[in-house]
């Protein structure tokens, strides 16, 4: 899934050039620098037409571990606000975001707005859970703080905002509404979810299910598990009776292939999309497209079959 388009790198790298160059293309609408591609999909969809959005993680990329390059540094230094999602998710891009912050610019961190949830378990339980997107009632959360955020911003046309904004609410109430009917769908024996790592913490608060565990034992993609993790996880998985387990489209699934057949029971591996968006036409280019994908594959995966 990890496929970067070398066109689409390209029209990045331009889209980028030509904002730091500071308006040179007749643009003189106020310029907004965000994290992560998720945000970057909030973040336009809420501002519309009233200033640019410049998004810097590319598509299919990983939340934790993605690097910018010199001028994309420069380029928050210089944006009029720059977003973040917070809560320890950008760990390779945290000391940009506070040089940022250190150089004066306006700043909006996602993680801020929302009830935060703890980890439960693994190397970072009592830690903070930076994967609230996967509560669209949070991202409305966040949506509400983003439109009192950019009223701040010089230049910026509030009742561009304030109709892109509520535009954007009425969709995430819509998409909260497919999901709690179609996870009510799923019986309750069956709502559990195992997935690479710790990230649907906030949806199984939201809408009932228990997180039996994660291949990963921790709420960052750079650790490993050990085979102590692995055995585990393996009855966890017997005892539970979990008919699918869930890869994320962001990394390989050699792991969870692992665990399925270490299982030794009849486990089955579904894709899902979590910490990114992918390129258009894959699946998930947008936030909205991403949780119904999502949602139609975890009530899939957990639903009862014709004989059960």
């Amino acid at each position: 899934m990890r496929r970067l388009l070398g066109t689409t790198v390209a029209i990045t790298i331009a889209m980028t050039l030509t904002a730091c160059a500071g308006g040179d293309d007749g643009d003189d609408r106020p310029h907004i620098v965000v994290t992560t591609n998720i945000l970057g999909d909030v973040v336009a969809s809420t501002v519309g037409d009233a200033a640019q959005v410049t998004t810097l993680m590319r598509p299919n990329a990983d939340p934790h571990s993605f690097e910018i390059s010199a001028r994309e540094a420069a380029m928050m230094r210089d944006a009029d606000l720059v977003v973040s999602n917070g809560l320890g998710l950008e760990e390779g891009l945290q000391r940009h975001l506070d040089q940022a912050a250190e150089a004066g610019v306006e700043t909006y961190v996602a993680g801020e707005q929302i009830d935060v949830l703890d980890y439960a378990d693994g190397e970072s339980a009592g830690t903070p859970d930076p994967h609230f997107w996967t509560d669209p009632a949070r991202m409305r959360d966040v949506v509400d703080g983003l439109e009192a955020a950019t009223k701040d911003i010089e230049g910026i046309d509030d009742r561009t905002v304030e109709q892109a904004a509520a535009a954007y609410r009425t969709e995430l109430e819509k998409l909260d509404q497919e999901m709690t009917g179609s996870f009510a769908s799923i019986p309750e024996q069956n709502r559990s979810l195992v997935t690479n790592h710790h990230v649907f913490g906030y949806l199984a608060e939201r809408f009932g299910f228990r997180v039996v565990g994660a291949v990963i034992p921790g709420g960052t993609t750079l650790a490993a598990p050990s085979a102590a993790d692995l055995r585990d996880l393996t009855e966890a998985i017997e005892q539970a009776g979990v008919p699918t387990i869930f890869a994320e489209s962001s990394q390989p699934d050699r792991l969870i292939q692992v665990l399925a057949d270490e299982a030794g029971v009849d486990v089955a591996v579904s894709e899902l999309f979590t910490e990114s968006l992918t390129e258009k036409g894959e699946g998930a280019d947008t936030y909205l497209s991403m949780m119904r994908a999502n949602t139609e594959r975890i009530t899939s995966g957990l639903s009862p079959g014709p004989t059960e």
